[in-house]
């Protein structure tokens, strides 16, 4: 998970949210981390591109992220690249180092990891950062700095 942020961080304009006990944001997402394209420092309207989760969700246990040493990666890539990367066989959402489609997200194109690894890692990073750069140039489309 720390290789994860530290590559996000060095990306230019990125802002990560990280919230823990005690901030202004609710409770269920204490420990997780949302990944913005934000060179201002100040959250975009919309979603961010890419977020960690570290726990279940009330509409989202199926990667059973409550079982100890499990957290999964949300990477928005587009349904295109989606397909790509998953096709149109069902796969487990609970597995781990395999690339799925979000279990509650993937009809908008997103995919998951659960704590990824030899397999995933390194095109796990590859995603993140193109969700940036998408990220990015959505911002510029709108005529925001970065």
């Amino acid at each position: 998970m720390e290789q994860i942020l530290e590559v996000a961080r060095s990306l230019p304009g990125v802002l990560v949210l990280s919230p823990t006990e005690g901030s202004e944001a609710p409770p269920i997402a204490w420990g997780d981390h949302f990944l913005y394209h934000a060179p201002d420092g100040v959250v975009p309207p919309g979603q961010p591109f890419a977020t960690i989760v570290t726990k279940d969700y009330p509409d989202d246990t199926a990667s059973r992220l409550d079982e100890p040493g499990r957290w999964r990666l949300n990477v928005h890539v587009g349904r295109a690249r989606l397909a790509e990367l998953v096709g149109d066989e069902p796969r487990d959402p609970a597995a781990v180092d395999t690339f799925v489609r979000h279990p509650v997200h993937g009809d908008q194109g997103w995919v998951s990891v659960v704590v990824p690894g030899e397999r995933t890692l390194a095109r796990a990073l590859d995603l993140v950062r193109e969700a940036h750069d998408a990220a990015r140039a959505r911002a510029a489309r709108r005529g925001a700095v970065g």
